[in-house]
């Protein structure tokens, strides 16, 4: 997970990390390959990206938004194969009442569960090869109970070949969560690494310019950072 004040850059790093952009010099590579010499459509099916506000003004059905996540994988009509999956999708995530709703009567935090729901299906299955998820602030909209089942979600898609880079606001849910940490600040990168090593009074005021106080006992699975 990738944190920092407004402004620092995470948004940019993202869309290169993902092939949004290419205006960038270095390289990027998915298992070895640089993503610049990966076709639009090869790509399309390895990597889905979450943005922080999809926009969509067609009165869709809510499981038509979700086949749009398997567009890469058929021409002209989804197959039983891409049924099933989004079926799969659906369930996972509960839309099970949303099935047939016009997309656009529906609330921001269900829009948001949607547009998930879609991006996991785009990437559900692997063929043997890692997939990547990249999602940009995706708990927007979302009451606890839903980012809690978002990133609940998120966790058990790791455990299919997938690599998961999400940028998040709340430090707290992202020491719960992340496996790794990187904190960026004015287009930089301040510090990397596991929460437990790298967390500290310091660099939250370094980073993000406020005085905090992590707490910890021997009850408590995670640290918990706190505002003085």
């Amino acid at each position: 997970m990738i944190l920092g004040p407004n402004g620092s850059g995470k948004s940019s790093l993202l869309k290169i990390f993902s092939g949004e952009t290419k205006n960038y010099i270095g390289d990027i590579e998915y298992e070895n390959k640089n993503i610049r010499l990966i076709q639009t459509l090869e790509l399309a099916k390895r990597r889905a990206v979450l943005s922080q506000q999809p926009h969509l003004q067609f009165p869709l059905l809510v499981h038509e938004v979700i086949m749009m996540g398997r567009y890469p994988h058929f021409n002209f009509n989804p197959s039983k194969e891409d049924e099933r999956i989004c079926d799969e999708v659906i369930n996972t995530l509960k839309l099970g009442g949303f099935r047939n709703r016009d997309y656009t009567t529906l609330s921001g935090g269900e829009k948001q569960r949607v547009q998930y729901a879609r991006v996991l299906a785009q990437i559900w299955e692997s063929k043997e090869e890692m997939r990547f998820l990249f999602l940009d602030e995706p708990l927007n909209n979302l009451d606890i109970k839903y980012q809690k089942e978002f990133l609940d979600i998120a966790k058990l898609f790791l455990n299919k070949q997938t690599t998961i880079i999400a940028i998040i606001h709340d430090i707290n849910l992202a020491i719960r969560y992340a496996d790794e940490l990187h904190f960026m600040k004015e287009g930089r990168l301040i510090a990397s690494g596991k929460s437990s090593s790298l967390l500290s009074e310091e660099l939250i005021n370094d980073v993000f310019e406020i005085d905090s106080k992590i707490l910890k006992t021997d009850e408590m699975d995670f640290p918990v950072i706190v505002l003085k």
